[in-house]
């Protein structure tokens, strides 16, 4: 036995020094079944968190389908690890656009929500706690609006405190957002 176990726990790696970037706060926006969705519903489990809009012809595609893949990935977790994705079009993002959008990408309804909301609550949440920008520069050159926001995901322990920023473009920091989302979802208290 102790042959088994020893190799388990050098080989195991060390658990993670996630800071804490903040508190969420409270909010209350609405998600693609236009049901409330507010910050209860970031509390009891882990959360991974991405920002698109359904417009979007540059990015959004790119970091919709890596939450897909992360939808995959930490599928055995079950309710322990969600995910939401937050609108910053907002104005057009209807519920029934998000709701035709999360079915491009399989959203799987129990884990994955999509939120939109009054554009001055959503701005609040994305430029505040989330860190994200939700500027309109313009328009692209297929006509569609030109939003800044980054390709950045949080995660958001079950206490609804922001403990990381991850690039999505980069293949190594994805998976330490997952190996961070198990470790949060082990730990939740």
């Amino acid at each position: 036995m102790p042959a088994v176990v020893a190799p388990t726990l050098m080989c195991r790696s060390a658990d993670p020094a996630l800071d804490d970037l903040g508190a969420v706060g409270s909010f209350a926006l609405t998600d693609e079944r236009g049901q409330p969705f507010t910050d209860a519903a970031l509390h009891g489990h882990v959360t991974i968190v991405s920002f698109l809009f359904t417009r979007c012809d540059t990015i959004c595609p790119v970091t919709t389908m890596k939450m897909e893949r992360l939808q995959e990935k930490t599928f055995d977790a079950g309710a322990r690890i969600k995910l939401a994705s937050f609108s910053v079009d907002p104005a057009y993002d209807t519920p029934a656009r998000l709701t035709e959008y999360a079915q491009r990408y399989h959203a799987d309804a129990a884990r994955w929500r999509f939120v939109t909301g009054p554009p001055d609550g959503v701005r609040r949440l994305v430029e505040g706690p989330f860190m994200e920008s939700m500027e309109n520069t313009g328009v692209t050159p297929s006509g569609a609006p030109d939003i800044s926001h980054r390709g950045y995901f949080l995660l958001v322990d079950a206490n609804a405190h922001v403990r990381g920023t991850y690039d999505s473009g980069d293949i190594q920091r994805l998976d330490q957002l997952i190996h961070d989302a198990r470790f949060l979802a082990r730990t939740v208290r």
